[in-house]
C-alpha cells in the first residue's frame, strides 16, 4: 500500500526527491488522520519513527520524537487532516467543526461563507470509515449531498454506503499520492511536512520533532505548550512547518518556500526568521514573506473598497501569544494550490528545497 507505481516514483526521483521519502509520504497519505481522531495515525508514526532510530514519547495531542541531542533544533508539524465524523444514524458532519465545538450552541457558529467554501471543496467524493484508535477499516462510502441544518446551523453531509456506522466514527477522504511533472498532488496538508520530519530521522537527525493533533480545530498549540511547560529549557526556539495556500499552481511556483515575520496572533522570532532566509538564499531558493504578500494584497483590496484579508493564524503565532515568553520561533512553509482539497499541489522544486533547508538547519549531509 505504501509503494508507488514505478513510473510515479521515477518521476519524483527525476526531480530530485528521494524514493524513500516519496514512498513514506504515500504510505502516510494512505493512513487516515481525521481531525479529532488522530490516534491510529500516531501509531503509524510511532512505528515509522522508531524504525528510523527515534526515541518516541506519546502525550495527549502530541507525539514527540527525539534523537541524542534533542535541544539542538526543534521542528513541529500538525498531522490532522480534514474529514467527516458520524454524529448520529446516517448523519455526518465536518470533523473540524465538531472537534472545535463550532456551533450556535456556544455562540461561535461557523459563517455561511465558510460553509459554502467547505461544500465547494467536498461536495462529492469517496470516503472510508475507520476505528479511531486502531485504524481498522469500517467501510467505504460516497458523498451524495450537503445541506445546512436550520435548527443547529451546522453543515450536514449526506453519505451513501456508511449507514451502519455509530456516532463518533471518523470518516476520511479516500486519497492517494499523485506525481505530475510539476507537483506532488493529494490531501497534503499537513502530511507532507510531517513525512519530511520522519525522513530526517532516516538521515540521522538528532534534534526534536513534534507531531501535533487537532491543528485544523485550533487546538494543537495547547498540546505543544503543555509539553514545553513540562520539559522546556531556556532555549525554546521552535520552527513550525506546514503548507501555505496560494490561488493556483503558477502563483505557488513563483516562490520556492514561504516565511513569515508574523501572523494574526503574534510577531515571530526575528533572528531565527533571518537565519532561515539566509539558509534559503545559500541554497538559491526564492522565498516570500506571507505576511508582506497579504498586506500588499490588502492595500489593493482597501483601495477597491473591499474588506482586508486576515494575515492568517498559525500554530506558531498561537503558542507565542499564549506562552508569555516561554516559547518563541518562526515558520517554514511549502507553497501549495488547491488548499484543503484532494488536489492540493506542492511544486516539486519547493519540496526538494524544503528538505534541503531542513537538512542544512539540522547539520545533515
Amino acid at each position: 500500500m505504501g509503494i508507488l507505481p514505478k513510473q510515479l516514483e521515477q518521476e519524483a526521483i527525476a526531480h530530485g526527491l528521494p524514493s524513500s521519502f516519496i514512498n513514506l509520504l504515500n504510505l502516510l497519505l494512505r493512513s487516515p488522520s481525521v481531525v479529532g481522531s488522530e490516534h491510529s495515525f500516531f501509531r503509524v508514526l510511532q512505528r515509522e519513527l522508531e524504525e528510523r532510530g527515534a526515541n518516541v514519547t506519546w502525550y495527549e495531542g502530541v507525539l514527540v520524537a527525539q534523537g541524542s541531542d534533542p535541544h539542538s533544533i526543534m521542528f513541529s508539524a500538525h498531522i490532522d487532516r480534514h474529514g467527516l465524523v458520524c454524529t448520529g444514524p446516517n448523519e455526518f458532519q465536518y470533523a473540524a467543526f465538531v472537534s472545535g465545538a463550532r456551533s450556535d450552541l456556544l455562540g461561535n457558529s461557523v459563517s455561511e461563507q465558510l460553509m459554502k467554501k467547505i461544500v465547494e471543496r467536498f461536495s462529492s467524493g469517496d470516503l472510508y470509515a475507520y476505528e479511531p484508535w486502531s485504524g481498522a477499516y469500517r467501510g467505504k462510502g460516497e458523498i451524495t449531498g450537503t445541506y445546512v441544518c436550520e435548527h443547529r446551523n451546522n453543515l450536514i453531509f449526506e453519505v451513501a454506503g456508511l449507514e451502519h456506522l455509530v456516532a463518533g466514527t471518523p470518516v476520511a477522504f479516500l486519497d492517494k499520492l499523485k506525481v505530475t511533472e510539476e507537483a506532488l498532488v493529494g490531501q497534503l496538508d499537513n502530511v507532507l511536512t510531517a513525512a519530511a520530519l520522519v525522513y530526517l530521522f532516516e538521515l540521522g537527525f538528532q534534534g526534536t520533532a513534534f507531531f501535533t493533533a487537532q491543528e485544523e480545530a485550533g487546538k494543537s498549540w495547547r498540546y505543544l505548550l503543555e509539553w514545553f511547560r513540562r520539559f522546556g529549557g531556556s532555549t525554546n526556539q521552535l520552527i513550525v512547518v506546514d503548507t501555505s495556500p496560494y490561488p493556483d499552481l503558477p502563483t505557488a511556483q513563483l516562490q520556492h518556500l514561504v516565511l513569515r515575520n508574523k501572523d494574526a496572533n503574534a510577531s515571530f522570532n526575528v533572528a531565527l526568521t533571518k537565519k532561515l532566509a539566509q539558509v534559503c538564499k545559500k541554497h538559491k531558493l526564492n522565498v516570500q514573506f506571507k505576511d508582506e504578500y497579504v498586506e500588499s494584497l490588502n492595500e489593493q483590496r482597501v483601495a477597491r473598497g473591499d474588506e482586508p484579508s486576515s494575515l492568517g493564524s498559525t500554530e506558531m503565532g498561537r503558542i507565542i501569544a499564549a506562552s508569555n515568553g516561554l516559547v518563541d520561533g518562526t515558520t517554514l512553509q511549502i507553497p501549495t494550490s488547491g488548499y484543503h482539497t484532494m488536489e492540493e499541489s506542492a511544486p516539486l522544486q519547493s519540496v526538494q528545497g524544503f528538505i534541503a533547508v531542513l537538512m542544512a538547519l539540522s547539520n545533515l549531509k
